[in-house]
């Protein structure tokens, strides 16, 4: 049963091996053999792959036995198309194509079955790029709050700088007025004179001022402040929304570049296990003998072939033998006087029939 089996997934007449040799009927049954793991390698590749897309098994699985389905019957018709010769140059030009289709279905057999061989070092590479994605997704989004924040804070340090520059005139005035007032300068009398009072009311003018202005620019310093609270908020806002975009950059795409960084010798070798496997049927009909098989069913496409021909040959000598018929059929009526006599008593009462009808309309114009 798992031989018949085997030998219908290989492409061969079964009618015509059964006659064969049971050695003959082995190769064939482990070429379809090879058929089918390959295609049950690509089912389950394609489905890895297409679960690292939709992130639903089901879906994976469905999506996965069709494509193995597509290999199979890729592989199965490969296999059957290829006939032994005599001549192993035309065996060579009739492989060429198949070998260059084989080698595509190989690379994307092996890919998928890569990225899960390899996948803990694929999550590192992700790993790595992630983090760096990251690192530079909060610069890309501070280099858009920032120059609002920097605005803003100096707009900060210049209104402190204003309190600064004004409490400093206040201590210049209380200093020059408690000068006086000890006689170390001015007047250098002591004693609180006209030049003290002017000087006291000068420095309470001006305490009075900075009270002033420390109100005013504290309550802009606030605000300023809270400004920029709610521009650093919204930046943290911003990066929370765009990190679950980088924590998903795992994708098949992404697997495959982070595969593509690693060191390409494991990968070539997977490759190239794959491409055996693949071209394994190819090779082993390209390079065995013709065997029984073959000759069998060589014979028996030339019988068929040689029965078309005949028929088309039949059927073109029928068709050159009632042309011919025909000709010399119509070529003998045409001297015979009875259908000449007929056909012009036709011909004139058709003529009649015209004419009449013809000078009925003429009335009715008229």
């Amino acid at each position: 049963m798992l031989k018949r089996f085997f030998l219908l997934c290989s492409g061969v007449d079964l009618v015509l091996l059964e006659k064969c040799a049971n050695g003959e009927q082995n190769k064939y049954a482990g070429i379809g053999a090879t058929v089918f793991f390959t295609a049950l390698m690509a089912t389950i590749a394609s489905a890895y792959a297409l679960f690292t897309v939709f992130d639903n098994i089901y879906t994976a699985i469905f999506f996965g036995i069709i494509w193995g389905l597509l290999i199979f019957n890729l592989d199965r018709f490969i296999v059957s198309t290829i006939k032994k010769s005599e001549s192993k140059r035309k065996e060579l030009i009739q492989v060429l194509p198949r070998l260059l289709l084989a080698m595509i279905i190989a690379v994307v057999i092996s890919k998928p079955l890569e990225l899960k061989i390899f996948e803990k070092e694929i999550n590192q590479v992700l790993l790595t790029e992630k983090n760096q994605m990251t690192l530079d997704n909060k610069t890309q989004i501070a280099q858009q709050f920032t120059p609002e924040i920097e605005k803003i804070n100096a707009e900060i340090t210049s209104l402190k700088e204003e309190i600064t520059t004004k409490e400093n005139e206040v201590n210049t005035l209380y200093e020059t007025y408690i000068a006086e007032a000890e006689g170390r300068k001015g007047t250098k009398l002591i004693g609180k004179g006209p030049v003290y009072k002017e000087k006291r009311d000068k420095h309470d003018a001006a305490l009075a001022e900075l009270n002033l202005l420390k109100t005013e620019n504290t309550n802009k310093i606030q605000q300023k402040e809270a400004t920029i609270a709610s521009l650093l908020e919204n930046q943290k806002l911003k990066e929370t929304q765009t990190q679950p975009i980088i924590s998903n950059f795992d994708g098949l795409m992404a697997r495959v570049n982070a595969l593509n960084k690693l060191p390409w010798l494991p990968s070539f070798f997977i490759f190239l296990l794959f491409l055996a496997i693949e071209t394994a049927p190819i090779f082993a009909k390209l390079i065995s003998s013709k065997s029984e098989y073959d000759y069998k069913l060589e014979n028996h496409e030339s019988q068929v072939k040689t029965w078309i021909q005949q028929q088309v040959h039949q059927r073109e000598a029928i068709l050159h033998t009632d042309i011919n018929l025909n000709n010399k059929i119509y070529s003998d009526l045409k001297t015979e006087e009875e259908l000449y006599n007929y056909k012009q008593k036709m011909a004139r009462n058709l003529m009649k029939l015209q004419a009449d009808s013809f000078y009925k309309n003429q009335q009715n114009i008229l």
